[in-house]
């Protein structure tokens, strides 16, 4: 395994980390790689969507309701029909096939920020 270059403390605060939770879940039937097409509140800053390769660990009904953890200051990127505003954050098994989502190990309120 690589390690990435060293980043500074200003390069950190640049990526704006927010908690959010899953409000919907759907198929992405257009995606090249099975995914989901997820939208997440995040309180403040409102509600966004996301296009998530996560469907080898997760079933759509146990993710609503589910908090993650998402970049949210992306520029949006188009992935077939469909814009993702953010980038919810998941750690890659072995295979880089399957992802672990990123969560709060306790309730904490949408859109608060990671530091």
């Amino acid at each position: 395994m690589t390690l990435k270059p060293e980043i500074s403390w200003t390069d950190f605060e640049k990526i704006d980390i927010r908690c959010g939770t899953i409000l919907a879940v759907n198929d992405f039937e257009k995606a090249r790689n099975p995914s989901y097409q997820l939208e997440i509140d995040f309180g403040d800053l409102g509600i966004k969507q996301s296009s998530a390769q996560i469907t080898s660990l997760y079933q759509k009904e146990e993710l609503v309701g589910k908090q993650v953890m998402a970049v949210v200051n992306f520029p949006r990127k188009q992935i077939a029909n469909f814009f993702s505003e953010c980038l919810v954050l998941g750690v890659y098994g072995e295979d880089k096939k399957d992802v672990t989502l990123l969560a709060p190990s306790l309730p904490v309120k949408n859109g608060m920020q990671v530091g």
